[in-house]
């Protein structure tokens, strides 16, 4: 279903739900998509033997669910998010838990809650760009839903993934291994506050003077928030080089989180050395800005989009060649010696959970 575009004065058309009917919305949502509304997820055994046969090192293969809740007001916020990006990016932000674990992404359940103040045509954007993702990611199925709700939007999404792939048990030496830099996300999502706030501020007979300002300085840390991506062949690049991750993070939390997180998991202390972490030269330009540290950002910022996998030390000369592109940033430790940054002078500090 294409959205209706505009009026004949050049308004946007707002068709209000109650007109097309729920169910009647929803079949149109899917026409021409290639999709038909799921309304459970499964696996059939013939994609697990087939799984199987063209897996690595393993043919046990395992199913994997994963589920995630945005809030409007808490997880994105409309004023500046398009709706056709925030679908794209829920969709990522479930299904990129499975690709943490290595399992490949086959389906996704989406549970869109909505108010009164929505219409039609929004729907038709946000499922665009839920449908967009799933191709991306040669997601096999999309089951869809419209509930009710009294608070605006909320969105619980759950992932359905499978795997062939037997990793082996992380131990004090394994390596910390990252897919990309972080604080940019959380850095755009300052840049969209502090506009929002600029605009909250202009008197209301004043608005329809409003020139939207040029935020093309901030280009890379908008987008890292608004339009995260992940490679779809991120599994498949691990199963060529012959390398199986031992375990691994969605990291959407900051940094910090997805340490201590697989510290609990598997009874083990970490050192991550700050000047290995990856951090763009625009997420210091905007940290410096705002009068703060770009690796705050890093640790305990969110919405990154980043792996944090775990990697055997007897892989590191091989793993280096494979992936020149993902850095080494620590390594597991001893259970008592904690969770920690250290420091280019050599200091410790402990992680701690905010």
């Amino acid at each position: 279903m294409e959205s209706t575009g505009k009026t004949d004065n050049g308004e946007n058309k707002r068709t209000d739900i109650a007109q097309i009917g729920k169910k009647e919305l929803i079949r149109r949502l899917f026409e021409g998509t290639g999709y038909e509304n799921c309304r459970q997820l499964e696996i059939k055994p013939l994609e697990i033997a087939q799984t199987e046969e063209n897996g690595c090192k393993s043919s046990n293969a395992s199913v994997m669910n994963t589920s995630a809740s945005f809030l409007e007001g808490v997880d994105f916020d409309l004023v500046y998010t398009p709706l056709k990006h925030l679908g794209y990016k829920v969709v990522l932000g479930a299904i990129g838990h499975l690709y943490a674990a290595m399992h490949q992404p086959q389906g996704i359940m989406v549970k869109l809650a909505i108010s009164q103040r929505f219409c039609a045509e929004d729907i038709v954007l946000f499922f665009t760009g839920v449908v967009a993702a799933a191709k991306e990611h040669s997601i096999k199925q999309i089951g869809f839903d419209l509930l009710p709700s009294c608070t605006g939007m909320n969105i619980n999404i759950s992932a359905l993934g499978i795997s062939s792939v037997q990793s082996a048990k992380p131990d004090k030496n394994s390596l910390l291994c990252l897919t990309g830099n972080l604080g940019a996300a959380f850095m755009g999502l300052h840049v969209l506050e502090r506009e929002k706030v600029a605009f909250n501020k202009i008197p209301a007979d004043k608005v329809k003077d409003y020139v939207q300002p040029d935020l093309s300085k901030y280009k890379y840390v908008l987008s890292q928030y608004l339009q995260p991506e992940i490679n779809p062949k991120t599994l498949n690049q691990f199963k060529e080089a012959g390398i199986i991750p031992c375990c691994g993070r969605f990291i959407t939390k900051g940094l910090a989180e997805s340490v201590l997180s697989l510290c609990e998991q598997w009874n083990l202390g970490a050192r991550v050395y700050l000047n290995k972490i990856p951090i763009a030269a625009q997420t210091f330009e905007m940290a410096e800005e705002i009068n703060m540290e770009a690796t705050t950002a890093a640790l305990n910022g969110g919405d990154d989009y980043k792996f944090l996998f775990v990697i055997p030390l007897s892989e590191h000369e091989h793993f280096h060649r494979e992936f020149p592109n993902v850095d080494i940033i620590g390594h597991f430790t001893e259970p008592g010696a904690g969770a920690a940054v250290v420091t280019p002078e050599g200091n410790i500090i402990e992680i701690k959970s905010l």
